[in-house]
């Protein structure tokens, strides 16, 4: 197999992985296939189409390589490429798994669907069918697929859940007569091909003790019954990436940092509670100039010595109560640093776990109780989906006015809500705290339902930084005055 590695910027041999509808093996079928790779020593990148957290870490285990996000409601055609393009150097390939139906989107044109992606990228579709009780219907729905939009290139398909070896010959003699194009896989029905899942979809890669047992069956599984030449030749065919004219398009390489004589320290709570985080959203806190360090809310007693920020991410705060109720000492220090001043921007589960109180159906976990507010956990989705947000005046966080895209999926509510709480955002589109707004401010927090990436909201970071330098600042200044007295 051809392990060659290096590439030029935009001849990058890559694949979206989609599927007729979701629930037909996209994931497990990528994750094998990324592991496969890699195993083999051919490196490899993968990309998680929308702002799935989950699916990305997943993939991140099995490529042993940090997946990350390709969302067209908040990122432009040019920065989805530049992401590509610099993600991809020195790869032999690119693999971008799909979300739902390749063609489901926003609306009647499919905007943020995966299909979008694809033709943003030119990147040629392999798709993923589930064969149960189907054979030779299986052509009529990939032709359907083929000839559905003129600009996705669907190059092959792989067959999963087959039942027997005639099951397999009918459906792969249908699609290679009618549709003219390669099955590239035949993956048999396997009960272990499964990833376990809750409310948000999958658990998380870290909650399972045998997630490297399990990408292994997984990649066994692909390399038993794939064709890994062959995916790579189809890889292959991919044109050059494009690039749009006019269009913002970052500088993903490591920006040149602000040069301040401060260098703020901004801590990140990591951990099997909080995991949500975008690699670029900590990247650009780097690249603004701060220091940025891990937390973990779970067994950290205290926080980092001269701490100047703290970002909060989301997560399963509620599946981890206990043991972030049983940690009395860290969630007495963030209270009391959040009554001080400290600038604490949280997120969703963030946003929880800054409350007095995670309330489940079964007991009530006492929180930081920074936030004059209680969270209760439902059986179904209270948000979900893409928002747009309206920064509202007297914030420090965004600019009056600025439109923020972004996305939000909880299963919690807000109740016990205090009757002065000043909100930081109006909502346009979504669901936030109440259905109307979102963002919490409290001296320098800012805790809201609504998930931001920074490629989409540049000006999240800088604000961040800015925040934490001044507060850095101050209580410099304040040890001066006091040893001066």
């Amino acid at each position: 197999m051809d392990s060659k590695n290096e590439q030029s910027i935009n001849n990058i041999p890559r694949l979206v992985i989609g599927a007729p509808q979701g629930r037909s093996g996209k994931t497990t079928f990528t994750l094998g296939l990324l592991r496969a790779f890699a195993r083999q020593g051919i490196a490899v990148q993968p990309f998680k189409k929308g702002p799935d957290y989950i699916d990305a870490s997943w993939h991140t285990a099995a490529a042993g390589c940090t997946s990350r996000n390709l969302d067209s409601f908040f990122m432009g055609k040019q920065e989805i490429c530049t992401s590509v393009s610099h993600q991809s150097s020195g790869k032999a390939i690119t693999i971008i798994e799909g979300a739902m139906g390749l063609y489901d989107g926003l609306d009647l044109r499919g905007s943020s669907s995966t299909a979008e992606i694809a033709k943003v990228t030119r990147t040629p579709v392999l798709l993923v069918v589930d064969t149960t009780r189907i054979t030779r219907s299986i052509a009529a729905i990939v032709m359907g697929y083929q000839h559905f939009d003129a600009e996705v290139q669907i190059v092959g398909v792989v067959l999963n859940k087959v039942a027997q070896a005639r099951h397999e010959k009918m459906a792969r003699e249908a699609i290679e007569a009618f549709c003219k194009i390669p099955i590239v896989g035949a993956i048999p029905k396997d009960v272990n091909l499964a990833i376990p899942d809750r409310h948000l979809g999958l658990v998380t890669n870290g909650e399972m003790h045998q997630t490297e047992s399990l990408l292994e069956y997984l990649a066994d599984v692909i390399c038993e019954h794939v064709d890994l030449n062959m995916v790579l030749t189809l890889a292959q065919s991919a044109p050059e990436l494009p690039q749009y004219e006019g269009a913002f398009g970052p500088d993903l390489s490591i920006h040149s940092k602000n040069h301040r004589s401060i260098t703020p320290k901004i801590g990140f709570i990591q951990d099997a509670a909080f995991s949500f985080y975008y690699p670029e959203n900590l990247e650009a806190l780097k690249n603004k100039g701060a220091d940025v360090v891990p937390i973990n809310a779970l067994i950290d007693s205290q926080l980092p010595e001269d701490l100047d920020g703290l970002y909060i991410g989301g997560g399963f705060p509620e599946v981890f109560a206990a043991e972030l109720e049983e940690n009395r000492t860290l969630r007495r220090e963030i209270k009391r640093a959040g009554e001080m001043g400290l600038p604490i921007y949280a997120e969703c589960g963030g946003l929880m776990y800054l409350g007095r109180s995670i309330m489940t159906p079964s007991h009530n976990f006492e929180m930081v109780g920074l936030l004059p507010l209680d969270t209760q956990m439902e059986s179904k989705p209270q948000g979900h989906g893409y928002t747009i947000m309206e920064a509202n005046p007297d914030q420090n966080w965004f600019v009056e006015k600025t439109e923020i895209k972004g996305h939000e999926f909880h299963n919690s509510r807000v109740i016990n809500l205090a009757s002065n709480v000043k909100f930081g955002l109006s909502v346009k589109r979504g669901s936030g705290i109440d259905g109307q707004h979102d963002g919490i401010c409290y001296n320098n927090v800012f805790a809201c339902y609504n998930h931001i990436h920074a490629l989409g909201c540049p000006e999240w970071a800088e604000r961040m930084v800015r925040l934490a330098t001044i507060y850095n600042q101050g209580k410099w200044a304040h040890i001066e005055k006091v040893a001066g007295q």
